[in-house]
């Protein structure tokens, strides 16, 4: 009885994502359960099919396990049903969002008047597509010596995917190193990252040893959001939508999850074939048009690249290879190490715990993803950063939590570029190591001078 209630109540909620209205999130509750025997698993599995709830953690109902954090959102039509579902199978829970609208806000009722320059722009809000595609216009302008804009191709909806590469002049042959934000459309945090990032970058490079030395070396290729239709359609329409926008079946259901449409075991785990999922893995490998333009890039420009970041929310992760298979990859042992150094330089600016691991060890398996691709190319640095927070507003992360989460997030990544620069380019090791062993050495020969 309680499943059917739910059916009903839930064309109600679907209707406005087909008339284009506006989600109303008022009254939704975010849920933590964690299931103690197999029992309850199965139940709750079976309540969220059913349901067709919108699982956050993990995403899909049969990486369920026994004492592992669920957490779920109930909208406020079937608070009632299902918290009796779970009742009636002994699972208790605990309220992590008691009113989902109360701390989603809305961002674009503050939003400031479009800046005109780069130095007005506040890299601690949130900013809809419009203000995006602004800013990489801006910044290409006013710093054209070393930033220049490109366009990686077009999305479903033929939205242009822009880029930026940030490079110095040099004679010799130079790295890459690629980052993206924003595959999933409501992880915002994302994306206020590369912006920040790219920001970082510029205003310190003249003041910075460690940028200016690693600008000699490589060049760094940032997409501020990957999931272009999908991040527009979380501002105009629901603030929780994960896929991209394209139509499937008839127009009957939309979009793809885009980290599960590369050919890295595709579609076997944590995807799925329903297209109404949020793991939809598409009709085929690389089927949509922004996964082939990330496809298209990499491998023309494979042989260059060093190191793959992409960068998700939320949990507090440094992820490596791989998500299909709890197997460790040959470069695991290395791969770990520089994780754990980014995780512990992270944690030194405001205390921030990030785990690391493997994909399918820490996480959740999940075929399919650009990190496992990119491995499979050859590229051994391949990560995927999810960033802040642990489950206490999960995807809709408050304002003021951008620049700690931002600052933290520039610690952990620079860590990995140093490493990347001085593994590649060992004959330009870093001033303050030179220094050392050179001191060192004029010791050691004083020592002997005064003993002699």
């Amino acid at each position: 009885m309680y499943l059917i209630l739910w059916n009903t109540a839930v064309l109600g909620i679907l209707i406005p994502q087909v008339l284009g209205m506006k989600i109303n999130y008022d009254g939704d509750q975010i849920l933590q359960i964690i299931p103690q025997y197999k029992d309850q698993v199965v139940c709750l599995q079976q309540i969220c099919r059913s349901s067709q709830l919108d699982l956050w953690k993990p995403i899909q109902p049969e990486d369920i396990n026994v004492r592992s954090i669920v957490h779920v959102r109930i909208p406020s039509v079937a608070l009632q049903p299902v918290k009796e579902a779970m009742l009636h199978c002994s699972l208790s829970f605990k309220i992590l969002v008691d009113n989902l609208s109360k701390i989603m806000g809305n961002p674009e009722e503050a939003r400031p008047r479009r800046q005109r320059s780069i130095s007005e722009y506040d890299y601690t809000k949130y900013h809809p597509m419009e203000d995006i595609y602004n800013w990489i216009s801006l910044m290409t302008k006013k710093h054209s010596d070393m930033v220049t804009e490109h366009n990686l191709g077009l999305t479903y909806e033929s939205r242009p995917m822009k880029y930026l590469k940030i490079s110095k002049p040099s004679n010799a042959a130079k790295k890459i190193i690629w980052m993206d934000c924003g595959i999933h459309a409501r992880e915002w945090i994302a994306p206020a990252f590369c912006q920040w990032f790219v920001k970082e970058i510029i205003q310190n490079n003249q003041n910075d040893s460690r940028i200016e030395k690693i600008l000699k070396n490589i060049d760094l290729y940032v997409l501020p959001v990957l999931n272009i239709d999908g991040y527009i359609y979380t501002w105009t329409t629901d603030r929780l939508w994960r896929k991209s926008r394209s139509k499937h079946e008839n127009g009957t259901c939309y979009g793809v999850d885009l980290n599960r449409n590369f050919n890295a075991k595709w579609c076997n785990f944590g995807s799925s074939t329903n297209c109404s999922s949020n793991s939809y893995c598409g009709v085929s490998p690389v089927s949509e048009p922004e996964t082939k333009a990330v496809v298209d890039f990499v491998e023309i420009r494979k042989s260059d690249m060093i190191c793959f970041l992409t960068i998700h929310s939320y949990s507090q992760y440094i992820l490596t290879a791989y998500g299909y298979s709890k197997d460790l990859p040959k470069s695991y042992n290395e791969t770990i190490k520089v994780a754990e150094m980014a995780a512990s330089e992270l944690k030194k600016k405001h205390g921030t715990v990030y785990q690391v691991g493997s994909f399918a060890n820490l996480l959740y398996e999940a075929s399919g993803t650009s990190q496992d691709w990119v491995h499979d190319l050859g590229i051994e640095f391949s990560y995927t950063i999810e960033l802040r927070d642990n489950g206490t507003y999960q995807f809709v992360l408050p304002e003021d939590q951008i620049q700690p989460t931002c600052e933290e997030t520039m610690a952990g990544v620079m860590t990995i570029i140093e490493y990347m620069n001085d593994k590649y380019f060992p004959n330009q090791a870093s001033t303050s190591c030179g220094n050392f062993y050179l001191y060192a050495l004029l010791s050691s020969f004083l020592t002997i001078a005064l003993l002699t």
